[in-house]
């Protein structure tokens, strides 16, 4: 009996890329097709383009394409989850319909999967059309999750794998709503491994990358996966409690050796000027950690669906019944 493979992937604003990302798959299934089943479940949420019309034109030509339609954007990472919770497959491969993910490795991943390993994730060795700055930042983000995570994250690990039918199911049923999907699945455990690609430029269509909002993204990433932060806040504060000590140590065996300065105004208003500007630092990592805290509590579901196009009743997981018992959806 052949093994069904479900490829997940959100769209949003993908106009220019879902028509070729729906053609290079039914290649890549084609290719396969002795060994494996695959249905491929594509998340639009709430594109201002014509996204959604070209799917539904798309599966008139493609049988396989399954469309999950939400009530608006919940993000890449909603989306994702949603397009998860309709997976029957015995194994799913997560991706971006920008065509940056290309279909071509899924043999690759297949390959390792039947090795043994319940998680094989692209690492990124190069990007392409991407500017120096952006690499930069890319480093960067890396580096400091590297350096924070609780769980071992690999350096230009990517959100493109494939994950076997236990591990999605499991990350389905855990109930957060903030979901850092590459940093949720290195704490879940399995066998993993990695696969060295290269992400090519986007097929079509701009760029979604926003500074601020990227910047803010990654904070709430880490923030989500670990409580570093949390203790760097008083072990600065000791620090800086002992090293203000000594100076006042330093200042009086000064002053009574050689008499109080007239000096020292700026120091001491730069000083002061650091230390607040810490503290306001610190602030707004705990007012993160108490927003997080409060999305949380109030149990919103983390996509709404709209609209399912090939996906009948009869056909829903029995693992999706248990993930909404988590009121993740509606």
């Amino acid at each position: 009996m052949k093994k069904l493979i479900s490829v997940c992937a959100p769209a949003y604003n993908e106009s220019d890329c879902v028509d070729e990302l729906v053609r290079r798959l039914g290649m890549v299934a084609d290719a396969l097709a002795d060994r494996y089943d695959f249905e491929f479940i594509i998340c639009e949420h709430g594109s201002l383009d014509d996204t959604y019309a070209k799917l539904l034109k798309a599966r008139e030509r493609e049988p396989r394409l399954k469309i999950v339609r939400l009530a608006r954007n919940f993000f890449a990472e909603g989306a994702l989850t949603a397009a998860l919770s309709f997976a029957r497959g015995d194994a799913a491969v997560i991706m971006y319909s920008d065509l940056q993910d290309p279909p071509e490795y899924i043999p690759e991943f297949l390959k390792k999967w039947e090795e043994g390993y319940q998680n094989v994730y692209a690492i990124v060795s190069n990007r392409s059309g991407e500017s120096k700055f952006r690499r930069f930042l890319a480093r960067g983000y890396y580096w400091l999750v590297e350096r924070l995570s609780e769980r071992p994250v690999p350096r230009n690990v990517s959100d493109f794998r494939l994950v076997d039918r236990a591990m999605y199911v499991n990350y389905l049923q855990m109930p957060e709503r903030y979901r850092p999907m590459r940093l949720m699945w290195p704490w879940l455990g399995f066998r993993s491994i990695g696969i060295e690609t290269e992400r090519p430029a986007r097929g079509g269509g701009s760029s979604h990358f926003r500074l601020w909002a990227t910047f803010h993204s990654a904070l709430r990433t880490i923030l989500a996966q670990t409580r570093t932060p949390l203790v760097i806040i008083p072990t600065l504060g000791i620090g800086c409690g002992v090293i203000a000590f000594l100076l006042l140590i330093f200042e009086v065996v000064r002053a009574s050796f050689f008499g109080v300065p007239f000096d020292g105004y700026g120091s001491i208003v730069a000083l002061m000027l650091f230390l607040f500007g810490l503290l306001f630092f610190f602030l707004w990592m705990v007012s993160e950690y108490v927003g997080m805290i409060f999305e949380e509590v109030r149990h919103r579901p983390l996509f709404i669906v709209e609209k399912t196009t090939g996906i009948e009743e009869a056909e829903k997981p029995e693992h999706r019944l248990a993930f909404e018992e988590t009121r993740i959806l509606p």
